[in-house]
């Protein structure tokens, strides 16, 4: 017992590491867009990952099988699908509330689980989701992006990239929780190359018919070392502190770190981006956060302080 909590609380640390990693790059995406068109920009840093990988950890290899392979690729497609929403809508609307919107996945993890495990979610995920949605909505209906990317709703003015963004957190719920249904049986290390080698393929699928032609403006020096950032650090040592430590923690708790990812990402979009929070978008990220807290803390409850145990 005493192993397994102090891998969890290795893992937490972990993931919490992962969470400012990601947090931060919320910056960098934003600054590449301006020479990179977003698929290509998954397909470098995909690309860039893959073959780091590769090269580390080429004798583990040879462990690899075909199961391994499937359920990599699957948890790829939903690696792709959501950086693909997300990276879209940062087009659009702010890398701060890009990152807290993409967090809304801490909410639907319980709800999937539901689903895939007939276990009914009690009261508190029901009232967490409903101050969430309050949340988002408040600090979606805004003005901060204005024109032709903004879908008039009765003068709400939802951003379309705050819509893309919604959908790429339904993407990120999947990928938590087939990867806690995997890393069960499986290498998690192994299970990691194949997942974004299986994204790296299909951004190069995708970015000639989504972008057009080879973006030569990406031989920029400040488009390369933003490459580089997101490929080494947001992609391949963020997503394998995900897939080890997510092994030994339940998958709402390591949502729930994981969701932290949103206040290094408002911070970074402030400091370096010079990016406007009003108080109205203040308001709605502590009501994300706080039903967060609602949905996993539970009032009374120590099921936070319980690890998931492996043995």
């Amino acid at each position: 017992m005493k192993k397994s909590r102090k891998s969890g609380i290795l893992s937490g640390i972990g993931l919490f590491c992962a969470a400012a990693i990601w947090g931060l790059g919320f910056t960098v995406v934003k600054n590449s867009l301006e020479y990179v068109p977003p698929t290509y920009m998954l397909a470098f840093r995909f690309t860039i990952a893959t073959v780091a990988l590769i090269i580390i950890f080429r004798k583990r290899l040879k462990n690899i099988n075909k199961t391994t392979i499937l359920n990599g690729a699957w948890i790829g497609i939903f690696l792709f699908t959501a950086y693909l929403l997300q990276t879209i809508g940062c087009v659009y609307t702010t890398a701060g509330k890009n990152a807290f919107l993409t967090t809304i996945y801490v909410i639907l993890v319980p709800f999937l689980h539901w689903i895939f495990n007939r276990k009914k979610p009690d009261r508190y995920c029901v009232i967490a989701a409903f101050v969430a949605i309050i949340g988002v909505g408040l600090l979606t209906i805004g003005g901060d992006i204005s024109g032709a990317n903004m879908l008039s709703a009765g003068g709400l003015g939802i951003n379309i990239g705050d819509l893309l963004t919604l959908g790429c957190g339904l993407f990120f719920t999947l990928q938590i929780v087939y990867i806690d249904k995997y890393t069960e049986v499986q290498d998690p290390i192994l299970l990691t190359i194949v997942q974004i080698a299986f994204a790296s393929i299909l951004s190069w699928i995708f970015a000639p018919i989504l972008e057009g032609g080879f973006p030569i403006t990406v031989f920029n020096q400040a488009a390369i070392a933003g490459l580089f950032y997101l490929g080494l650090a947001s992609t391949m040592i963020a997503f394998l502190l995900q897939n080890v430590c997510q092994k030994y923690l339940r998958p709402s708790t390591a949502s729930l770190i994981m969701s932290t990812e949103a206040v290094f990402g408002i911070i970074g979009s402030v400091i370096f981006l010079k990016e406007i929070v009003d108080g109205k978008m203040v308001f709605g990220c502590i009501l994300i956060l706080g039903a967060i807290v609602i949905e996993e803390i539970k009032p009374g409850s120590k099921r936070f302080l319980k690890w998931k145990s492996k043995e």
